[in-house]
């Protein structure tokens, strides 16, 4: 049925839900999955100061590091389910075209996606990944809350 989950996460707990949950799903499934986490795109600021004072280098360097680290723990949860596992990272400000051309890159059959719940008022002053990828994708998508 499905053969390779797409499970975007970003570190926060949140994310944690749909780590477990894809796990225990691709375990029942015998499916592989594909962890993929998008950092902020710093192309565009790179004339800009940054806020935190880091050079743009310094900065992609942090973002780089926190993408190995969740994805190198998404992957020790998934070993330890004997459930195959592949990170994937991007740099990138489109958020929810990068969800999408990587499930269809990486030959994936569904998208696994977690919501905040954050509300309508949260969705208006935040915006909504999950929202926007069921708007743009035709490939199956299981949104946990």
């Amino acid at each position: 049925m499905f053969e390779r989950l797409l499970v975007p996460i970003d570190g926060t707990t949140t994310a944690e839900r749909a780590m477990s949950a894809s796990i225990a799903l691709a375990r029942k499934l015998h499916a592989a999955i594909v962890g993929f986490i998008a950092e902020p795109d710093l192309r565009a600021a790179s004339d800009k100061p940054a806020a935190t004072d880091k050079t743009p280098s310094k900065a992609k360097a942090a973002a780089d590091s926190h993408a190995r680290k969740v994805l190198e723990e998404f992957q020790a949860q998934a070993a330890a389910a004997q459930v195959p596992f592949e990170g994937v990272m991007a740099h990138t400000a489109e958020i929810d075209d990068a969800i999408i051309s990587t499930a269809q890159a990486q030959r994936c059959d569904l998208i696994v996606m977690v919501t905040h719940g954050r509300g309508s008022f949260g969705e208006r002053l935040f915006g909504s990944h999950t929202k926007s990828v069921m708007s743009k994708c035709k490939l199956p998508l299981l949104v946990l809350r």
